[in-house]
């Protein structure tokens, strides 16, 4: 996060500088941004002695903060990036290029009234496991670690990769929401059973769905049921019908996928991704830090 904001103040160094104001001895308000008063916009008259009011140099900042926060980015990944993460194999190299191919496709135009538009592809984009987790569980105990260490899809980057994106994405002006899979489908369930008249169920599905981008984190681990998989299709199916895309890894290959979120789920969430849905596998650089750490 400081990062990215050392970046956003960069680009406005030549602007006028908000300075905080102080508690004084006689109790005057505190403002992170003494010129606007924090209400992010500046009033002035025209030529003509009419009223008008432009944005303060404090909004985009202020618009960033915003997004960073309501993104729910998972703590152990507050430090990821472009830059650190670590192409040792040639499956990273390729999830790495078709990260930045993918980012390529959003684009912020601005037109000839200082409007600005967004322009948000409505591919989906996904790392999927070749040989799933349920599969995976199905095989005799005796087989399981050979096929692990064939097929091994976890702990090669594809939660670091994806967000850094969604930082890149919220930098340049988007709204992006991350969800981790088996917190975000138990968070549903229990909100659903509040007796609220669904008020919090409906805000969760609100974030997910309003998003300019859904990032869903590990789709398919929490165990199936009849009204996850519903669930699984109503926010599947809503973004598909608004044509807003879905970025997700899962530890799931596309048929056990399908299994855990349902195949209609399953046929909206992968056929919208298209070429933007590779197939991964490789070392567990987690696994192979700790045994270097122990050495």
């Amino acid at each position: 996060m400081d990062q990215v904001l050392a970046d956003l103040q960069q680009k406005m160094q030549n602007r006028p500088l908000e300075k905080q104001k102080q508690q004084g001895e006689h109790g005057a308000d505190n403002y992170n941004c003494t010129v606007c008063k924090d209400t992010e916009f500046i009033l002035y008259k025209n030529d003509d002695g009419y009223d008008f009011a432009r944005p303060c140099d404090c909004q985009e900042r202020n618009a960033w903060k915003r997004r960073f926060k309501n993104s729910m980015i998972p703590d152990e990944f507050t430090n990821a990036n472009f830059e650190n993460y670590q192409r040792l194999s040639q499956a990273q190299e390729a999830m790495y290029q078709s990260t930045f191919d993918y980012l390529k496709l959003f684009k912020i135009e601005t037109d000839t009234e200082g409007r600005k538009k967004k322009n948000i592809p409505s591919w989906n984009f996904g790392f999927v496991a070749v040989f799933g987790e349920q599969r995976l569980k199905e095989l005799p105990s005796s087989e399981r670690p050979a096929v692990k260490q064939k097929h091994n899809n976890y702990g090669i980057g594809k939660t670091h990769l994806q967000v850094s994106l969604a930082k890149r994405l919220i930098k340049d002006g988007f709204n992006v929401v991350i969800v981790s899979d088996v917190m975000f489908m138990e968070q549903l369930m229990q909100a659903k059973m509040m007796s609220d008249e669904g008020e919090s169920y409906n805000q969760l599905l609100r974030n997910v769905l309003n998003a300019d981008v859904l990032i869903w984190d590990d789709i398919g681990k929490v165990n199936w049921t009849e009204p996850r998989e519903r669930m699984y299709y109503t926010i599947i199916n809503e973004r598909y019908r608004s044509q807003k895309p879905i970025v997700f890894n899962s530890n799931e290959d596309r048929g056990s996928l399908a299994e855990k979120i349902g195949y209609a789920a399953a046929s909206r969430l992968i056929g919208q991704a298209d070429e933007f849905l590779l197939e991964t596998e490789g070392t567990d650089w987690r696994l192979k830090k700790g045994a270097k750490t122990h050495v």
